[in-house]
């Protein structure tokens, strides 16, 4: 395991250090470390949003199977990467896009929210959507302390249909976010040991 990371270490450095007086990292970087949250198996096939040269959200790879990846935004602190079914691409994309406009998470919601009602924007159900975040080793530039979450949108879902509470009753208990509106999702969030420098 650990000659595994060492050489997936080497490989990414170069790639990086030609983003170094750029503050977009490299394209092959980004995909790299996008697909993280998903199984070996599916990653080289997976489609990879991400950012240009020029920092423009674009298209990185085209992808082959189920996968829709993102890569980290440069322009927010932390590192986050998400991977999502592509059935919900439609979705994320007119979020994207309501976003570019200038709306606020209220004004996307409900904006979302009336469009699925009225069947102008497809919301399927049962799609998964897994949010890995961690921390960007300065010197291999490799990806440290992941930590995955998981997102199962059942639009229109409720307590009273699914038997889910409203808020976990303990660390990694499932639970349903958002219950009755077209956002309504199952939220598992794992549970880590702490490490030493988390305390």
């Amino acid at each position: 395991m650990k000659t595994k990371l060492f050489i997936t270490c080497l490989l990414l450095i170069p790639y990086y250090l030609i983003a170094q007086e750029n503050s977009i990292p490299p394209a092959t970087w980004q995909i790299n470390t996008a697909v993280l949250g998903l199984e070996e198996a599916f990653r080289d096939e997976a489609k990879v949003y991400g950012y240009d040269a020029d920092g423009n959200f674009a298209v990185l790879r085209e992808g082959t199977n189920q996968y829709i990846c993102l890569a980290d935004n440069p322009n927010q602190d932390g590192f986050q990467v998400a991977a999502y079914h592509k059935d919900l691409d439609e979705f994320m994309a007119r979020g994207r896009e309501l976003k570019k406009q200038g709306k606020n998470f209220k004004e996307i919601f409900d904006i979302r929210e009336e469009e699925v009602k009225n069947g102008s924007l497809k919301m399927p159900y049962g799609s998964t959507l897994i949010v890995l975040r961690g921390t960007v080793n300065e010197t291999t530039k490799a990806i440290e302390n992941e930590k995955v979450r998981y997102v199962v949108y059942t639009p229109f879902a409720t307590t009273e249909s699914t038997g889910l509470p409203t808020k976990p009753r303990a660390g990694g208990h499932a639970w349903i976010m958002n219950p009755g509106t077209h956002r309504a999702h199952i939220m598992i969030t794992p549970t880590y040991p702490k490490k030493d420098d988390d305390k």
